[in-house]
């Protein structure tokens, strides 16, 4: 590795208010949305278009320097934390969507554009991008490629690998290559389905092709309370059995409540044990059948009180309270750590008491946020970072909740990822020979292991 040669060579390509070496200059990037994790880099670029970004890959791979493509640094695993003594490769100035076709329903953007912009920009059209994260309002499409980001609406729409249709990439070894095209029936090995999801390992997205959608006739939003975070967990298992399939199913607990109601005021109860949130969406004719079953199906679950969004302002103001959750949890305790495990929706009830039986033990609040339609738990650990012990404990809570992830027959991570937090729980959801296989694969496009290296798979010894 020739870190000063590259430097040099970087400060040729860039001019200095783009090649950032200084300590205070790299401190906004030293960490992600997971800030209990901190490295220092050896220089930041700030990318103003691809062929910067082609070029600096380029470098790092003759010069052995490993690197990370960062958008918004909203990842909650560590997926963009630097690499030590690597490159960082900023992204947010790629931010054009180059393409909107409404004939085709497609969008061509480039990594940097903001997933809810893309919405923006379709809207006219009558269209819209799906994959809806809580921070769609400022990750990157570079990002929800990285990590198949979902959202609340992910249980009718799928994930992100459900949008994407092709990629423009640039491979650990600098070559320019397209995966996919812009239709929905692939030819050969899914190529864009290995890549979304890769967590960076394989190189940098440049260009995305993105699949839009009509923008439904219209909405109906209900809100329920439960007395208890189970009896919500078990409605949801009534909703999905009745064969309604709602465009979102999400729950929050009554901490998460509290902090949103207190940020955003969206008129939540706030005495409610678990609240239930319930979105249809579609043609008017059909949600006028829908509804009234929904809500049938919804009162006979037991909640103390349902209200039904009466104006397209109420509904927003609902999922503004959702969305807001995890910042306004930083209302109740000076830091948290986040997870997203999955279980099956059958065992929903049984996980959340899971995790209030161990806050009890471990002494440590929970607040509970999740995608209840497809089982994507979000459990948000709360603790104080100045008490000695306080992150070893909660470290130490949010592994008994993979642990229980695992053992009801779900998964360690639903849209969040591995990053570096969940590297030591991939050999317990995969056996040994399943590793091997995918660092084989890794190695295969990436023989110096220079792309983001120490996330995902960490670092495996050639």
């Amino acid at each position: 590795m020739d870190a000063a040669a590259l430097l040099g060579a970087l400060a040729d390509l860039y001019p200095p208010d783009r090649l950032l070496t200084q300590s205070a200059q790299v401190i906004p990037f030293e960490s992600d949305g997971l800030t209990s994790f901190r490295a220092h880099p050896l220089a930041v670029v700030l990318a103003q278009n691809q062929e910067e970004v082609i070029d600096t890959v380029r470098l790092c791979y003759r010069h052995e320097v490993p690197f990370v493509a960062r958008g918004s640094g909203t990842s909650l695993s560590g997926g963009s934390l630097p690499i030590l003594d690597g490159i960082v490769i900023a992204l947010n100035r790629l931010d054009r969507i180059l393409s909107i076709d409404p004939l085709q329903r497609l969008a061509v953007v480039e990594a940097g554009a903001i997933n809810l912009n893309v919405s923006k920009a379709a809207a006219p059209y009558g269209l819209y991008y799906a994959p809806d994260p809580s921070s769609q309002l400022i990750c990157t499409i570079g990002g929800n490629l990285a990590f198949n980001a979902g959202g609340a609406h992910c249980l009718k729409h799928g994930m992100t690998s459900n949008h994407v249709l092709g990629l423009k990439v640039v491979l650990p070894d600098g070559e320019v290559v397209r995966l996919g095209g812009q239709s929905l029936e692939g030819v050969g090995p899914d190529l864009v389905g290995l890549f979304v999801g890769s967590e960076g390992l394989f190189g940098i997205a440049l260009e995305a092709t993105l699949r839009l959608l009509p923008s439904p006739e219209s909405f109906q939003t209900v809100l329920a309370a439960y007395h208890s975070l189970e009896a919500a967990g078990h409605a949801v298992a009534r909703v999905v059995s009745s064969g309604i399939l709602p465009g979102a199913i999400e729950i929050m607990d009554n901490l998460a409540i509290q902090a949103a109601e207190a940020a955003v005021h969206a008129g939540y109860p706030l005495d409610a044990g678990g609240l239930l949130i319930v979105e249809l969406e579609g043609e008017t004719s059909t949600l006028q059948i829908e509804f009234p079953e929904l809500l049938e199906i919804i009162r006979a679950s037991g909640p103390y009180e349902v209200r039904v969004a009466q104006s397209a302002a109420d509904r927003q103001l609902i999922w503004k309270g959702r969305k807001s959750s995890f910042s306004a949890v930083g209302r109740l305790s000076p830091d948290y750590l986040v997870q997203d495990g999955v279980v099956p929706r059958s065992r929903l009830g049984e996980a959340l008491a899971e995790i209030t039986r161990l806050s009890s033990i471990y002494g440590l609040q929970v607040a509970n946020v999740f995608h209840a339609g497809d089982g994507n738990l979000h459990p948000l650990i709360l603790f104080d970072g100045n008490q000695p012990g306080a992150l070893e404990r909660a470290k130490a809570l949010a592994g008994e909740i993979l642990e229980m992830c695992i053992r009801f027959g779900g998964s360690i991570t639903g849209e969040h990822g591995v990053g570096v937090e969940k590297l030591e729980y991939l050999p317990r959801m995969f056996a040994q020979a399943d590793l091997e296989v995918m660092r084989a694969l890794r190695r295969q496009v990436d023989p110096l292991q220079i792309a983001n290296r120490g996330k995902m798979l960490a670092y495996a010894q050639p």
